[in-house]
């Protein structure tokens, strides 16, 4: 019998199992099916299947059922090896079974509310702070400043903030806004319609204003400038001020001081990474909206693996809740263990781009993207020119030739230039290093 008439016989008694119940339908569809034989030298054979994810996948569910079959058929006893290729067209089961697995997404998604979120002493404080601002607003701390690393619940608990108000007060005017966000929409204003009546309606009227990552004002010069004016309006009238970020006031060096001194007068309360206890709630409680039967076993792996954040622990569920839909079996420790790794692997932050980097240099100098790449010459221009080729060299792979091409086609000594005044510059001037390293700072958020 040569390979391929083997391997023939093989898939043939994985059909069988289908009809027998011993797989599922799907699992030989997704996996076994497009399964090939390589070769086969003495008692090992190599096969080859679609991607690295299937090949996992067969390695962990399916790797014995395929050496007893071809122990069955050759009377020897064989060990495989799985390896893949570049994947080929996504079929139709594909693509219908990930559309389930993105409807049980959905379905496992939770309000951002007070009682979907999992209280330990990391965030009690923060937590208590949030609801005593929403249940009596402007009466107890105001503004409420909460900072702490990205992936931890301040987010959550401006929208739960948002949500109970919502509920409970609808005749309040409650608006949730990035300061990303904030500075965009006020650039808008003035170089758009050359008009900000709109825009200080839409701040200065509301009842409660929800600030998220409030660093992103800091270093731009007119957000600054607005932000201060309208935090000043709000606090006259008795409104509710809620603000977050990924650090505490005094260390956002670009800050302002008389914004500062505002945000400080008010109550600051941190969120630290989630204790053990924890993230073992949060992962049970992700798994079972997930419907996802998880071990204890594996809880306690996953919690004591993955500490930096919640978006961590949430992701390695839907992991292993992915492999548990298209296998049609609970997941394994070394399925677990794998989804770890994935998760740690891709635990890193959203590529820095030249669009984004020439808009945050613009905001705080006041010039646009187009001027930064133009043949202008003004000073403000200049200086953003160079503080662009400094920041993509910092933290982008660009060689200096490519960083000139997307800087208007400057040559190669040309973008040494301006990255080396740069850097003078940070030597000589606190003020233009501190700066910069804000700016790296919130690009890589």
């Amino acid at each position: 019998m040569n390979l391929d008439d083997l391997f023939r016989s093989v898939i043939q008694s994985f059909e069988e199992d289908v009809e027998q119940g011993i797989i599922t339908e799907t699992a030989f569809k997704l996996f076994i099916r497009n399964t090939s034989p390589v070769k086969m030298s003495g008692n090992e054979m190599l096969l080859e299947t679609e991607s690295s994810f299937v090949a996992e996948i067969i390695h962990e569910n399916y790797k014995e059922q395929f050496e007893e079959k071809l122990l069955r058929f050759t009377g020897i006893p064989m060990k495989i090896t799985v390896t893949w290729s570049d994947p080929p067209p996504v079929t139709a089961e594909v693509v219908e079974k990930k559309k389930e697995l993105e409807k049980t997404y959905k379905r496992a998604e939770y309000e951002f509310s007070f009682e979907t979120f999992i209280v330990g002493s990391s965030n009690k404080f923060a937590y208590a702070a949030s609801r005593a601002v929403a249940e009596e607003p402007a009466t107890a701390y105001n503004p409420l400043f909460i900072h702490g690393p990205s992936g931890l619940g301040k987010t959550h608990l401006l929208s739960a903030i948002q949500n109970y108000l919502s509920e409970n007060h609808p005749e309040k005017k409650v608006l949730y806004v990035t300061g990303e966000s904030f500075a965009n929409e006020l650039i808008s204003a003035i170089q758009l319609r050359h008009d900000t009546s709109d825009f200080h309606y839409k701040y200065r009227s509301a009842d409660v204003l929800l600030v998220d990552d409030v660093q992103f004002i800091a270093g731009k010069e007119s957000t600054q400038e607005e932000f201060f004016h309208t935090f000043n309006e709000l606090k006259k009238q008795g409104k509710q001020i809620v603000l977050t970020s990924d650090r505490p006031p005094k260390e956002i060096k670009t800050l302002e001081d008389r914004i500062k001194t505002r945000f400080e007068q008010g109550l600051i309360a941190d969120i630290g990474i989630p204790e053990y206890e924890t993230r073992v709630a949060i992962i049970k409680r992700k798994a079972e909206l997930l419907n996802l039967d998880i071990s204890q076993g594996l809880v306690e792996m996953i919690a004591l693996a993955l500490k930096a954040n919640i978006r961590q622990l949430e992701g390695c569920v839907k992991k292993l809740k992915a492999i548990e839909h298209l296998v049609g079996t609970p997941p394994t420790l070394s399925q677990a263990q794998a989804a770890i790794r994935e998760v740690l692997s891709d635990d890193t932050a959203a590529p820095v781009t030249i669009p984004k980097i020439m808009a945050e240099v613009g905001t705080i100098y006041e010039v646009s993207s187009d001027d930064i790449i133009s043949m202008k010459r003004s000073a403000n221009v200049s200086l953003a020119r160079q503080i662009c080729c400094y920041v993509i060299k910092e933290t982008t792979n660009l060689s200096y030739k490519n960083i000139g091409l997307e800087i208007g086609g400057r040559d190669h000594s040309t973008v040494v230039y301006y990255i080396d005044k740069v850097r003078q510059r940070m030597e000589e001037d606190e003020r233009t290093k501190e700066i910069i390293t804000d700016l790296i700072r919130n690009l890589r958020v």
